[in-house]
């Protein structure tokens, strides 16, 4: 069991004018700060009391300039190492619309370089399975929308054909020992890189995208891109399942700001909600000695159960735009984050037993134990050597020929059927070159 608190990273979106309202520090060996300055307003006539410094502790802050792969190399690949190793894994970006989460977890389309965490985490795993050779890997993949507190199938081959109303709707289900089971949602299996990313294009065309007065291509929707991974030895009837959750939300909408009506505005109002439920969790994980938290008030919070204080080694992106109009909701998603960062899981290793393998191996100690039997008491078979038995028979006599190594023994155990049957091989190829003599 590994615990440990959740790991949070802050990242600067670039800006079109130089700015000074914020300074970042990646030097302290404790972490990284992030400080705002905020200047009061001067206005006659008017008191402002309202703090000018605020200063944040997170692992590490990337700045305008950071670049796409080394968010990846910090952030994505020690928790895509962990997924190899046996545990499960989330990445969620936070903050607010416009700025940034969606380039910084999928990327952008104009440039190889601006690809995001899921395609590079991609890459980097199906990688890793080719070069070790010494296991057997298998993976599926699952897209989920979570689109005004509805869940739909991002991979439904009929999503881009119908109305989002008439697609059948992913359901949670929970069983005795609250483990969420989602109902509806497909597992695409993925046997390659290009299969994977194939899966992504096609659930990143199926999204939610509108055009918002602070975003022109603002994702009105959560977003879960979750790779399960099973990984086992050739032989071994002891596996490893893990999954990586990959989560885009979707930015926080203050609608005083943003003048939304309509549509928009019901859709901005189920984000907000749901980022409440997001928050309340947080709060209440955060808080010691708090009996009930409360998973169920949203769906997002109720998948993400596991990546929130349970089974998990989760780390969290928030992301900020600096520009002077938006520095309130930057510092509020900075506040976040800090609550985020005490919240403990204990991540264990997901290592069982295959059902299949093990039926089948009890099945052959079983019969092997008959067998034994049988020839302790004395009791003869009567039945006939199936021809699978005497093809496997075959195949064990020739290999006991073949091998050079004089101590080589042929194992066939307590049957008399199959000890006389591989006698009467071995006579066979004795008396083979006597005929061939004659």
């Amino acid at each position: 069991m590994v615990k440990q608190t959740i790991q949070i990273y802050g990242r600067i979106k670039p800006t079109k004018k130089n700015t000074t309202v914020y300074f970042v520090d990646n030097e302290e060996q404790t972490g990284a700060f992030l400080e705002f300055l905020v200047p009061r307003d001067l206005a006659d006539g008017f008191v402002n009391n309202k703090r000018e410094c605020y200063k944040f502790r997170f692992l590490k802050v990337f700045d305008q300039a950071v670049e796409q792969e080394e968010v990846f190399k910090n952030i994505a690949k020690p928790v895509a190492d962990s997924v190899l190793a046996g545990y499960n894994g989330t990445i969620f970006a936070y903050g607010q619309t416009g700025s940034g989460k969606t380039f910084t977890i999928t990327g952008g389309a104009e440039h190889y370089s601006d690809r995001g965490i899921i395609p590079r985490t991609l890459s980097y795993l199906y990688e890793r399975f080719s070069q070790d050779s010494s296991m057997v890997y298998t993976t599926h993949i699952s897209y989920l929308e979570i689109y005004n507190e509805m869940g739909y199938d991002l991979l439904d081959s009929r999503h881009e054909a119908s109305r989002l109303e008439d697609l059948p709707k992913v359901l949670i289900m929970e069983d005795p020992d609250q483990n969420i089971h989602l109902k509806n949602l497909s597992l695409q299996q993925s046997a390659n890189e290009e299969e994977a990313l194939n899966l992504l294009f096609l659930g990143d065309t199926n999204r939610m995208i509108a055009e918002t007065p602070m975003n022109q291509a603002s994702t009105r929707s959560h977003c879960i891109f979750t790779m399960h991974l099973c990984r086992r030895e050739p032989g071994s009837a002891t596996l490893r399942r893990s999954k990586l959750h990959l989560v885009d939300l979707a930015g926080s909408d203050r609608v005083s700001k943003t003048g939304l009506s309509g549509q928009l505005l019901t859709e901005a109002k189920y984000i907000n909600l749901s980022l409440h439920y997001l928050e309340q969790v947080i709060i209440a994980l955060s808080e010691k000695n708090r009996s009930h938290i409360p998973y169920r008030n949203s769906m997002l919070t109720s998948v993400l159960r596991d990546s929130l204080g349970g089974n998990c080694m989760t780390t969290m992106i928030a992301t900020m735009a600096v520009d002077r109009r938006n520095l309130d909701e930057s510092i509020s998603t900075c506040r976040f984050a800090q609550r985020v960062a005490l919240i403990k899981n204990e991540a264990i290793l997901n290592e069982e037993l295959d059902p299949a393998l093990l039926i089948a191996r009890l099945k052959r100690e079983i019969q092997s134990l008959k067998e034994e039997l049988a020839m302790l008491t004395g009791e003869q078979r009567d039945g006939q050597l199936t021809v699978e038995e005497i093809q496997r028979l075959e195949e064990l006599v020739k290999a006991f020929l073949d091998d050079p190594d004089p101590d080589v023994m042929l194992s066939l155990g307590p049957d008399l059927r199959r000890i006389q049957f591989c006698f009467s091989l071995l006579k066979g190829e004795v008396q083979r070159p006597c005929i061939s003599a004659v």
